[in-house]
């Protein structure tokens, strides 16, 4: 059984598989070897015949009979698939005990599992085509070699732009160390690194794949801007709100020690945290504020029936603030239950959950229609 897994019988020649039986196999081969000459797989089924004719004249066999399999030109899970089913044909026609697949490369031979799957593998033959030894067979070969590695792209930057590169930096090297003779180590060196994080950059990129993920990092930033252009901006500017609060309060912690009641920087680190947040609140609350108003700009521009959970975490916000202050001041005794000033903000956190709570009850009420408008649904026809 010849095997032709890339299809070339039927792309190059039109030969429709699977073909059974020796003069359809030998009017196969000649299709092809017209097709394209220097294509082995006419080889490969001219020497599947040959074997048929050495068995057959031997008659060890009960019965022999010759055939050629094909997959397809996108070799993969589609040509196996293709090789698969021509299998199954030949065997209903030709119900073998044994089969011996006749190949020209490693690449056919991927599919003898499958085929031992449905026969008994008896034997092998793989196929290797004689070259010519002279000089100029030599030389259309490389040519031919160099040919197809520049029709592939893919290729072509390993084989042909990594030496290239390699080349065109050593020259510059070489010229600027002659109108500089001082500088060549500095050079040499500088060349010499560049080289090797371009290539080691390059083979990083190709064994991780990291450009890929780069694409789709920006095509998620991108549809998110299209999609979403009041959030987005509003969550980078809050995040940025955020991350310069943390930083200036960070570099001028001192400062706010100096200009407050507390005695001196704790030694404590949990206490120096906790003095840091309490610093720190009104700009991560005026950061969050940025960002969930933002949210709701964006909900109330799309009708999204989910603009009653950022309404109420807006309304929340207050009473975050105001927890934060009495936890941070009551830990640094700057306050004290005792003191009238602790009561309000206690009321005020409460009642601002309150009135969160409640608002967000009646919001979700109010936005219902919204979720039918989304779906694509009238109000009218709920």
């Amino acid at each position: 059984m010849a095997i032709d897994r890339d299809d070339d019988f039927g792309f190059k020649a039109g030969v429709k598989a699977p073909v059974i039986g020796r003069d359809a196999c030998i009017d196969a081969a000649v299709k092809l070897s017209l097709a394209d000459p220097e294509d082995s797989d006419a080889n490969v089924l001219y020497a599947a015949v040959k074997l048929y004719d050495e068995l057959k004249e031997k008659g060890e066999f009960e019965d022999v009979e010759v055939a050629l399999i094909t997959g397809h030109h996108d070799v993969g899970v589609k040509s196996d698939l293709e090789l698969n089913k021509q299998m199954d044909k030949v065997l209903a026609k030709f119900p073998a005990d044994g089969v011996i697949p006749v190949t020209d490369g490693a690449e056919d031979e991927q599919i003898f599992p499958i085929i031992a799957s449905k026969v008994p593998i008896i034997s092998t033959r793989r196929v290797v085509v004689k070259q010519s030894e002279s000089i100029e067979t030599t030389y259309y070969i490389i040519y031919r070699y160099f040919k197809e590695v520049l029709s592939d792209p893919e290729v072509a930057k390993i084989v042909l732009g990594l030496p290239g590169l390699v080349l065109l930096l050593y020259g510059i090297a070489r010229l600027i160390s002659i109108k500089y003779p001082e500088s060549i180590n500095i050079v040499s060196s500088t060349v010499a690194g560049t080289i090797l994080l371009l290539i080691g950059g390059y083979f990083f990129n190709k064994g991780f794949n990291l450009v890929s993920y780069f694409v789709t990092f920006f095509r998620h930033i991108r549809e998110s801007m299209s999609k979403g252009l009041v959030n987005f901006v509003s969550t980078i500017a809050g995040l940025f709100v955020i991350m310069a609060g943390a930083i200036h309060v960070y570099f001028n912690f001192e400062y706010y020690i100096r200009n407050s009641n507390i005695p001196g920087i704790p030694t404590d680190p949990l206490l120096a945290g906790i003095t840091y947040m309490y610093f720190f609140n009104n700009l991560l609350i005026t950061g969050l504020t940025i960002i969930v108003t933002g949210k709701i700009l964006q909900a109330y521009m799309k009708k999204d029936y989910h603009i009653w959970h950022y309404l109420t975490a807006l309304l929340l916000i207050p009473g975050i603030w105001v927890t934060i202050d009495i936890t941070t001041s009551y830990v640094l005794n700057l306050t004290s239950p005792v003191l009238i000033d602790f009561y309000k903000k206690v009321l005020i956190a409460v009642l601002d959950i309150i009135l969160a709570t409640l608002m967000g009850m009646y919001l979700r009420e109010k936005v219902r229609g919204w979720r039918r408008v989304e779906a694509g649904e009238s109000t009218s026809q709920a």
